[in-house]
C-alpha cells in the first residue's frame, strides 16, 4: 500500500521544511510532546503551495505536511513568471505580515529572509528582491508570499481584463 502512494505521488516536486516546532503538554509521568510542520511543495516551474502536519513525532509530521501541500497543489493555479522572475512589483498580505517582492535583473539571486525565500525558490523564481514588514511569524510569511505570487498577472492577463489592446 507505501508503494502505491508513492507511485502516485509527483516525482518533479521540490519539497522544503520551513519550520517544526515542538509542543509540550504536562501529563502526570512527565511531559509529552508532539511536533508540527511546516512545508512547502513547488514544481519549479510557476506552482507552489504550503502544507501543515501534525504528529507524535517529526518524520510523521513532515509527512502529514507534505501530503497537505501536495494536495493544495492540485488546487492551484499556474502563477506568471517572467523568465527567473516576477513580471511587476507585488504586495502579499496575510494578518499583519506584509512581503513586498520586486523584480531583479539575473544575476541578483534570491535576496529573501527564510520562509519567503522557501516559497520563491520552489516555485522557480530564481531573481528577485523582498521585504517583510510586520509580523515574521514563519506561517504568515509563508501564506503572505504565495498570496503575492498569486496577483501576478503578465501583460497579456492585464489587456485582456482591461478590455485593450497591446
Amino acid at each position: 500500500m507505501a508503494r502505491d502512494r508513492d507511485r502516485d505521488r509527483q516525482h518533479d516536486l521540490e519539497e522544503r521544511v520551513i519550520k517544526i516546532r515542538r509542543c509540550a503538554a504536562v501529563v502526570k509521568g512527565g511531559r509529552r510532546f508532539s511536533f508540527n510542520a511546516l512545508v512547502v511543495v513547488g514544481d519549479g516551474k510557476g506552482r507552489v503551495a504550503y502544507g501543515y502536519g501534525k504528529a507524535n513525532e517529526v518524520p510523521p509530521s513532515v509527512e502529514k505536511a507534505t501530503k497537505d501541500a501536495e494536495g493544495r497543489l492540485k488546487r492551484q493555479a499556474r502563477m506568471s513568471l517572467r523568465g527567473d522572475t516576477i513580471p511587476h512589483k507585488v504586495v502579499g498580505k496575510y494578518g499583519s505580515s506584509r512581503v513586498v517582492m520586486v523584480p531583479a535583473g539575473p544575476g541578483t539571486g534570491v535576496k529573501a529572509g527564510p520562509g519567503v525565500r522557501d516559497v520563491l525558490m520552489a516555485c522557480g523564481v530564481r531573481n528577485i528582491l523582498t521585504k517583510v514588514h510586520g509580523s515574521t511569524n514563519p506561517t504568515n510569511l509563508v501564506k503572505a508570499a504565495i498570496e503575492g505570487l498569486m496577483q501576478l498577472r503578465t501583460r497579456e492577463q492585464v489587456a485582456a481584463l482591461r478590455g485593450v489592446a497591446l
